[in-house]
């Protein structure tokens, strides 16, 4: 019966979600599965890395698939609703998010915005852009530029629905697996094109040759598995994030929407559903 109701909401209600990286599609996922229309709004080229469980692959492949689950890159409105129908996820190039204004005007009313980009600053979109502004992680701020805002920093209070203030300030220390922390991020040591030297879900030993940019090698810094790698052929900067390397030695860990991923889905999804109650009362 609760499934059922949250798949009659679903018909009813539109959640937009800006941005389709791996946390991102985490948050698409979970709402999908409860029965929600999702659409989910990129960049021309996105700089996603764990590429295997993020949606945003769609804008390079033209579909895509997490855990079961299809997308499909779509260029206008009128295809949207068709994949609707079928199950399937929108992709649509539209970094602006300028879809919002054309989507409001007809009946595929936006009731939900998530703003899951992850870029640790302002959204650059007014807090009335939807009736239900969410946003993950730092840079938001609750009656500024959103709603609530969910927690993303890895502890107690990660996926929490925060209704008044801010979540926790960006640590600026990736997530560690085994106390491997900081090396376990590659980044660019130049400016320049990526190049990719191996695939995701690779078993890597120390010293092996991951990628290269501007002509300078990236290699494994310890044993472990490819979870994420950069698309081939984009222009990086000097220090920007490449890839990821886990040390847990499991690839099929590369397939699998994260426990952080999730946690965060069920914030967004609590969110969502309080907020349609407040305004029914």
């Amino acid at each position: 019966m609760v499934r059922d109701h949250l798949t009659g909401l679903g018909r009813q209600e539109l959640v937009v979600i800006r941005g389709g990286g791996d946390l991102a599609s985490g948050v698409a996922l979970r709402l999908h599965r409860s029965g929600l229309r999702t659409l989910i709004t990129e960049l021309d080229k996105p700089l996603v890395i764990r590429r295997t469980v993020s949606f945003a692959e769609a804008i390079y492949q033209g579909e895509t698939r997490v855990e079961g689950v299809l997308a499909v890159r779509v260029e206008s409105v009128s295809e949207m609703e068709a994949f609707w129908s079928e199950g399937i996820i929108p992709v649509l190039v539209d970094p602006d998010c300028l879809i919002l204004n054309q989507l409001n005007s007809t009946s595929d009313q936006v009731s939900a915005l998530v703003d899951a980009r992850m870029t640790k600053g302002p959204p650059y979109l007014a807090i009335n852009s939807a009736p239900l502004v969410i946003g993950l992680g730092p840079g938001f701020v609750t009656g500024e530029n959103c709603h609530a805002v969910i927690e993303t920093n890895r502890g107690h209070y990660l996926g929490r629905v925060i209704w008044e203030g801010s979540p926790l300030p960006n640590s600026g220390v990736p997530e560690g697996y085994d106390d491997r922390n900081r090396d376990r991020v590659l980044r660019a040591p130049a400016e320049g094109e990526f190049q990719a030297r191996s695939v995701i879900c690779d078993r890597l030993k120390k010293g092996d040759l991951v990628a290269e940019v501007g002509g300078q090698q990236i290699f494994a810094p310890f044993d472990g598995v490819l979870r994420g790698l950069l698309h081939t052929g984009l222009w990086v900067e000097k220090g920007f994030k490449v890839g990821d390397i886990d040390p847990r030695d499991d690839p099929s860990y590369c397939r699998l929407v994260s426990d952080k991923s999730l946690a965060i889905a069920g914030g967004v999804l609590e969110a969502i559903l309080a907020s349609r109650i407040n305004r029914s009362e």
